[in-house]
């Protein structure tokens, strides 16, 4: 099953919006876990900054079903967010957990690590990604407890029990997964988990749909372009779970996020050509992606950022 067809899941923006306190009020979990291809679920995280009524669950947080065990994609943003996973998983499949693959050195993707590995189960992330969790997951916790409160509870730092650089390749009951780091993207130690046969990539942070991509200082946003252009796009994955944002397709996240960073260093460097400086940076038209979630809180920033970023280009 090399194409696969999506499952439900190409609902309109109204459904990933911001706007949307809580799609799961039985559980710290922003939204249910779906079955977006077989064998592959996803929670899907909310569109909005972490807030106390999404608890942090604003990223994607999936699994895999191989027939002889489970693959989590993310360990979440607290040890309430882990274990609200597992119980999910438990409620699908019988299978143990036996990897969790984390996709970036973010609070929010690596803060339930402390679940998983008082369960046992080995956390794999990308060299750069745990090196930058070590460095700032001091202040990732100091966050959580801010905004989440109660839902901090049992939070504990802890790093992974595995790091990769380039590739891991997993053969796992009847499926083949790849644990890539395709280059330079949104943030160090960017990791993509690629089903081959399945034609079904779970992005990470590469990609963004619904959702502004928000651009961090120190984020090369020519080389999150040429990866994407140059290993990502050569995959032509039939189906995409962004970091944020619902499953979609190849064409959809590359005009949300690709497009997106291409257009906005157009028009900053039309600025700066003009003799423009960084006060007048923030207001380069941004206008045609205002449909995304989190334009307000992201736009200016953005535009400032890669202002500093091409500046000396």
């Amino acid at each position: 099953m090399r194409r696969l067809a999506l499952i439900a899941l190409m609902a309109g923006p109204a459904f990933g919006s911001e706007d949307i306190p809580d799609q799961y009020p039985g559980s710290v979990l922003y939204a249910k876990p779906v079955e977006v291809a077989p064998g592959v679920f996803s929670a899907i995280g909310a569109t909005a900054p972490p807030t106390y009524e999404n608890a942090g669950h604003n990223n994607n947080l999936s699994f895999i079903v191989t027939g002889d065990g489970v693959v989590v994609i993310n360990s979440g943003a607290s040890f309430l967010l882990a274990k609200a996973l597992h119980e999910e998983i438990r409620a699908v499949t019988d299978q143990p957990v036996r990897l969790v693959i984390v996709e970036n050195g973010q609070g929010h993707a690596m803060l339930g690590n402390g679940y998983w590995a008082a369960q046992g189960v080995p956390v794999l992330a990308h060299v750069d990604a745990a090196e930058e969790f070590a460095d700032g997951n001091g202040q990732d916790l100091a966050s959580l407890k801010s905004y989440a409160r109660e839902n901090a509870e049992g939070t504990v730092p802890t790093a992974p029990t595995e790091v990769f650089e380039d590739r891991r390749e997993i053969v796992m009951g009847e499926l083949s997964i790849e644990v890539l780091h395709l280059g330079p993207a949104h943030s160090p130690g960017d990791t993509q988990v690629w089903l081959p046969d399945q034609g079904l990539m779970i992005a990470g942070d590469i990609a963004f749909h619904e959702r502004m991509p928000p651009i961090f200082e120190g984020t090369c946003t020519s080389c999150w372009i040429e990866t994407w252009e140059t290993a990502f796009m050569p995959l032509a994955p039939a189906l995409v779970i962004p970091g944020h944002g619902h499953p979609t397709d190849l064409a959809t996240v590359t005009h949300e996020t690709r497009d997106y960073l291409a257009d906005l260093r157009a028009k900053i460097g039309a600025h700066l050509e003009a003799g423009g400086d960084l006060a007048g940076a923030y207001y380069v038209d941004q206008s045609q992606w205002a449909y995304l979630d989190t334009f307000e809180e992201l736009a200016t920033k953005n535009a400032g950022v890669v202002f500093a970023e091409m500046e000396f280009e």
